[in-house]
């Protein structure tokens, strides 16, 4: 969990330090028990909770372009001659679970998934179109994590932080006649300090209510960039402009240990599921290259807040900013395929 990383810690730890170094230890990303045998969910006392959702809170920004988690150093810059689709997208292939899992997705090791959720026949016949026929806004842009920042970003301005790059792809959409709003809360600084310890839970806290307020929102996009080795650059090169690679992640509300985590209870996993692998497709099929596979972690991200929910790894910190920019056309253009065009 690199974002434990983030924490200063002084000698003298506090309690709230000490949990978090006892959520490290105790949920370890990679050396997660590969036991299958205990599936049944264990009930949770309190300290076990806390654990838990710290690790939510921090796990999320920390695989790299194959799915190792931050360190492993590995390669990702694409050339534009490299970009062509290389994968069968027919249905015949996608029908196939363990080429579906293979190509299109990795699977962390703290949770699993089966045919059951994967089945293309189902994620492909949910509808995620929206109705833009109506008025009031229809997507909902926030960010967990308003801190996140890129190899040239200027420090303390937000128009060069993930926070800029939201509220381009905001501006975007509202070009393209999807009208967009753009939460620019935040939620991982507490008493002036970075803090994402309970950064999902106030995410909640404050977008809920702007969803609440406003019942014409049918997608929510928490957006990101991702945490890399400093060796990683997640980069390809799309109409002549390099662009940052995208990666959509998921949440499954299930750790391979315990099984399903009631207290992070998602109604919309498979809504969830359906839209990442739409736009994974349509990623793949409009601009080759642009995405990474998807990824799968055990908890929920708040990824229940609406049925069509993404949570998008947008780049990462060894990124620049205009490449983010760019990333952020090639996103629009494919969201719009996806929740308006038929």
């Amino acid at each position: 969990m690199p974002g434990l990383a983030y924490l200063n810690r002084s000698p003298d730890k506090s309690i709230h330090e000490w949990v978090r170094e006892r959520a490290l230890a105790w949920l370890p990303l990679v050396s997660y028990t590969e036991d299958q045998g205990n599936k049944n969910s264990a009930i949770e006392d309190e300290e076990t909770i806390v654990r838990i959702l710290e690790a939510q809170a921090n796990d999320e920004n920390a695989v790299d372009e194959n799915g190792n988690i931050e360190g492993d150093g590995a390669e990702a810059e694409a050339s534009a001659q490299n970009v062509t689709p290389t994968v069968d997208m027919s249905i015949e292939k996608l029908r196939d679970f363990d080429y579906l899992l293979s190509n299109f997705y990795t699977v962390d090791s703290s949770t699993m998934i089966g045919p059951d959720q994967l089945n293309a026949d189902d994620l492909l016949s949910r509808s995620m179109k929206i109705d833009n026929a109506t008025g009031g806004p229809k997507v909902l842009i926030f960010h967990t994590h308003s801190q996140e920042e890129f190899v040239d970003s200027t420090p303390g301005d937000p128009a060069t932080s993930i926070v800029g790059v939201g509220e381009y792809l905001t501006q975007l959409l509202n070009e393209r006649g999807i009208e967009t709003i753009h939460d620019t809360g935040v939620y991982d600084i507490i008493n002036g300090q970075l803090d994402r310890s309970n950064a999902y839970e106030n995410a909640e806290a404050s977008v809920r209510p702007i969803i609440e307020a406003n019942p014409t929102i049918e997608v929510a996009i928490d957006l990101h960039r991702d945490g890399v080795a400093e060796g990683t650059h997640l980069v390809t090169e799309i109409n002549g402009k390099p662009t940052a690679k995208i990666m959509y992640f998921n949440g499954l509300s299930r750790t391979r240990t315990n099984g399903d985590i009631d207290y992070l209870y998602n109604p919309y996993i498979q809504d969830n599921l359906a839209f990442s692998l739409q736009m994974q497709l349509a990623s793949e099929t409009l601009y080759p290259g642009f995405t990474r596979h998807i990824y799968l972690r055990a908890y929920r991200y708040n990824l229940h807040l609406l049925p069509k929910s993404l949570l998008i790894e947008a780049g990462a910190q060894t990124n620049t900013v205009e490449e983010m920019m760019n990333a952020m056309e090639v996103l629009a253009d494919t969201l719009e395929h996806v929740i308006l065009e038929d």
